[in-house]
């Protein structure tokens, strides 16, 4: 499959598409049923500061859900070798709970699928993005709005949703690399949200 490659404030080179095309079948080797591969380059210019960076966003479109990673650095191939290890673990971890929902390994706890890389993982909310169940990016529906006065830019999307279990969600928001996940519980059928707690916790804060 083709990688989907979108530049904003820089041009993409063809030595940087033969680089992202040399490392897509190795993504194609970990995921299930991939939909879509898309990278997100941006280029900041922190001129008066540090001199320009570059953030490469990573995104694996699979049935029912996303994998995503997002790394900065100096120059776009080093950002996208940092996300791309982080991809890559996430969906080796996601395999591997395939294979536990498949009956070929013992149950793993959600602490132990985690305790090889939680530490390392750059977690962090995206301009307060809120993710909604497993669909796709494709079926969101963004809008934008920046006070003219104000730096505080709000974006808001809307997903289907889907019920899931606490487990389920907590996966979620690990593959995604966020701090905070957004669903239907199942067990009760209310709004709650998932949250990630110092160390190896979680918390979950429930709609009344």
């Amino acid at each position: 499959m083709e990688a989907k490659i979108q530049a904003r404030n820089l041009t993409v080179s063809d030595r940087f598409r033969d680089y992202v095309a040399d490392r897509t079948h190795k993504i194609e080797a970990l995921t299930h049923k991939l939909e879509a591969f898309e990278i997100k380059v941006t280029r900041h210019d922190h001129s008066r500061t540090s001199g320009p960076e570059d953030t490469v966003e990573l995104t694996v479109v699979e049935p029912g859900h996303v994998v995503r990673a997002e790394a900065h650095a100096g120059d776009k191939f080093a950002a996208f070798d940092v996300a791309f290890d982080k991809l890559t673990e996430r969906l080796r971890r996601a395999a591997d709970r395939r294979k536990v929902h498949h009956g070929r390994h013992a149950a793993l706890g959600t602490a132990e699928l985690t305790a090889s890389d939680f530490a390392t993982l750059d977690v962090h909310a995206v301009d307060g993005e809120v993710l909604l169940g497993r669909s796709a990016p494709a079926a969101a529906q963004e809008e934008s709005a920046a006070e003219p006065t104000s730096p505080i830019e709000i974006r808001r999307k809307e997903f289907a949703a889907e019920p899931m279990t606490v487990s389920d969600a907590i996966d979620r928001m690990e593959l995604v690399g966020h701090d905070f996940y957004l669903f239907l519980d199942s067990s009760t059928s209310k709004t709650s949200v998932v949250y990630r707690r110092k160390g190896w916790n979680y918390g979950v804060l429930t709609l009344g």
